[in-house]
């Protein structure tokens, strides 16, 4: 692809509240982003053809009323079995945040659980976020640790096997410190392929300097926008 912005498709379900924000992340990443909704989708998946890469976008789907991202995960199992299946196996890359994260665990596209948060409640606040060195993951290939914010409840992340994940290069992220209990804090993972990953914390919401809450005392920090970067960089080079 030379000269042309890939075009990034940023999926949202009834409730979905960041969508808006990763269209922007995206948009400043160098990219082409679009919304749609999970049931336009369904009913067209053959949008999904002309993509490059797709967003699932967080933000308390259906409000979370049967559980985190459950609702919108059967939706995404569904599109998985054709279109959506088609799109990971040409190696297009995908991202789910936070509640996306949620739905793509919830589909089977990624491996684990996530569970309610050790702390017992809600919370918000800013993470550091450790790439690992080793993993397949195409979004996050040398990329610098960086600070982003959290917002769930239930983003504690689970594995029977961590290690094997582990060994597997499936583990993209872990928390400089553990704010939830997630197992061996790990805060996103990605499928065996590497082009899908979850992460339950918000890069997008870092895409600008003056988000970071400590900016004016301690100047610019490595965005989250790099992260949309590299899964960028990846969609040209399959393109």
């Amino acid at each position: 692809m030379t000269g042309t912005a890939p075009l990034a498709l940023v999926v949202g379900a009834p409730g979905t509240n960041r969508g808006r924000d990763a269209e922007t992340a995206l948009e400043l990443a160098g990219a082409r982003a679009t919304h749609v909704s999970i049931t336009d989708l369904m009913l067209r998946p053959a949008v999904m053809r002309s993509a490059h890469m797709l967003v699932v976008a967080g933000g308390f789907s259906h409000a979370d009323a049967l559980g985190a991202g459950r609702l919108f995960a059967r939706s995404l199992a569904r599109l998985a079995e054709d279109e959506l299946g088609s799109f990971i196996a040409n190696r297009r890359p995908v991202i789910g945040i936070c509640n996306g994260f949620q739905a793509l665990v919830g589909a089977g596209l990624l491996p684990g659980a996530l569970g309610h948060n050790a702390s017992g409640h809600f919370q918000c606040e800013w993470v550091t976020l450790q790439p690992v060195q080793d993993s397949v993951c195409v979004w996050t290939k040398n990329l610098e640790p960086f600070d982003c914010p959290i917002a769930h409840g239930e983003g504690r992340y689970v594995h029977p096997d961590h290690e094997a994940l582990q060994r597997s290069g499936q583990v993209a992220l872990r928390y400089g410190r553990d704010p939830n209990g997630s197992v061996a804090s790990v805060a996103g993972v990605c499928d065996p392929t590497g082009v899908v990953l979850g992460l339950m914390p918000h890069p997008e919401n870092h895409s600008v300097a003056r988000q970071h809450p400590l900016y004016r005392r301690r100047g610019p920090r490595p965005l989250g926008l790099q992260l949309f970067e590299r899964g960028i960089a990846h969609a040209r080079e399959i393109a």
